[in-house]
């Protein structure tokens, strides 16, 4: 059968729009829409035969049920619905009843086509809305991660906008000690600050919190607000003890910011203003990433560099500690998981290897080094062994107790390449940099 066969075919159905006439012949010459297929068809039928031309309006249309007369509608309800957000990209999704998904597959059957000639009434209306919305608010299409993701639900009658999430990162100084990374909740009152028939929680003095602060809480809320969002996730490269400093060029880290009504905000001044505002950490290079750096930041091992005082339970010179530290420097040490943090992970040995470890004695009983090692390295045990869990250990090749009593983080870099690798991080215009490029 020739092409216009198939069309008569289609036609003898029922009353056909143009869109639905021309859907089925969607994969021929390209930069045509349905429409204009259907309306060629049409026309070319009318000459063919010497009829009067006549054409099918899409609400008397059997197989759309009018949702082909509809693309403008929809695509103003999809402005409406982005009104006070701010985005750059966005995708359009579409419900269609099942009803006419199911004219739509008839319409094949009926005039004796392939069930998949064409392509089917759903992605028609993705892309004739999708293209009508970014033409009315100059926006860009986005098939992988949108920064808005609309969906009509014609079955409901509803049109509704999904906001993705904003990527963050920075690095951050923590110069005050007994400080976690995130949010920790008091465990006497579940973070409520209140014990019942007691009043304020007695532990926590009402806040809720085992400490007065953290970095999350220094960082996240004036980013939060910057961008409109509804919650920010802290994600970190790791995290020090909360006694431990970080200091040097600063720990990675993502701010997840979820449901953001805005995109383009002065992340410079941000910075200003939370280094301004906190007295326990300092935020530096804060720039908008990828949603890939968020897994790159939760999973990529980084190698850390470490600055301690050490206590030793005797007497130690240098004459006795450089060798050992000689011994140490380079080697893969076994560590099974420390008895102060047994209770939350596997109880598992891992091997990590010490890069690097310099330092000297300061008194008959006390030292600093400094030590640079594999991402996941337990330093505070690679000193004391661990009562024999990590082999060999600081303490164990003295056959002296040694403890780390102050430690100070210097560096976190990645592993095999900088966390700062232009792919993970988005320009002015948000697309990747090196894309930009």
């Amino acid at each position: 059968m020739t092409l216009l066969d198939d069309a008569r075919a289609l036609l003898a159905t029922g009353p056909l729009c143009d869109a639905c006439l021309g859907r089925p012949f969607a994969e021929r010459s390209f930069g045509l829409t349905n429409a204009e297929r259907g309306r060629a068809l049409r026309t070319t039928i009318a000459l063919d035969d010497d009829e009067p031309y006549g054409t099918t309006d899409p609400a008397d249309c059997w197989v759309c049920e009018g949702l082909c007369g509809r693309f403008e509608e929809l695509a103003e309800r999809a402005a409406a619905a982005v009104a006070d957000i701010d985005f750059d990209t966005y995708q359009v999704g579409t419900r269609v009843p099942p009803l006419v998904e199911e004219n739509d597959e008839l319409l094949r059957e009926d005039a004796g086509l392939e069930p998949d000639a064409g392509e089917e009434l759903r992605k028609e209306l993705n892309r004739e809305v999708g293209r009508r919305l970014g033409a009315r608010l100059e926006k860009e299409v986005d098939f992988e991660r949108p920064d808005v993701q609309l969906l009509c639900d014609l079955d409901a009658d509803e049109v509704t906008a999904t906001v993705n999430s904003v990527a963050v990162y920075g690095r951050y100084r923590k110069i005050e000690r007994d400080v976690p990374q995130t949010e920790w909740p008091c465990s006497d009152c579940g973070g409520s600050g209140r014990v019942y028939g007691v009043g304020p929680c007695p532990e926590c003095n009402g806040t809720g919190y085992r400490y007065r602060t953290s970095v999350e809480q220094e960082v996240a809320p004036t980013l939060v607000t910057a961008l409109r969002g509804e919650a920010g996730v802290f994600h970190g490269a790791g995290r020090e003890d909360v006694d431990a400093l970080m200091l040097g060029g600063g720990r990675p880290f993502v701010l997840e910011v979820k449901k953001p009504h805005r995109r383009h905000v002065d992340l410079s001044a941000l910075e200003a203003e939370i280094n301004e505002a906190s007295d326990a950490v300092e935020v530096e290079g804060l720039r908008f990433a990828t949603n890939d750096m968020i897994e790159r930041v939760k999973e990529h091992d980084a190698s850390k560099t470490y600055r301690m005082t050490v206590e030793f339970g005797g007497e130690v010179d240098d004459a006795d500690l450089q060798p050992v530290l000689d011994e140490l420097r380079g080697t893969t040490v076994e560590q099974r998981t420390p008895q102060r943090v047994d209770h939350r992970r596997a109880d598992l040995t891992r091997e990590r290897t010490v890069y690097d470890i310099s330092g000297s004695t300061t008194d008959e009983t006390h030292a600093t080094l400094v030590i640079h090692g594999a991402g996941g390295l337990y330093i505070k045990e690679l000193v004391s062994g661990d009562e024999g869990r990590t082999e060999p250990s600081l303490a164990g090749l003295l056959g002296v107790e040694a403890v780390v009593t102050a430690l100070d983080v210097t560096a976190v870099e990645g592993e095999d390449e900088p966390f700062e690798h232009p792919d993970f991080f988005r320009d002015a215009e948000g697309e990747s940099e090196e894309g930009a490029a």
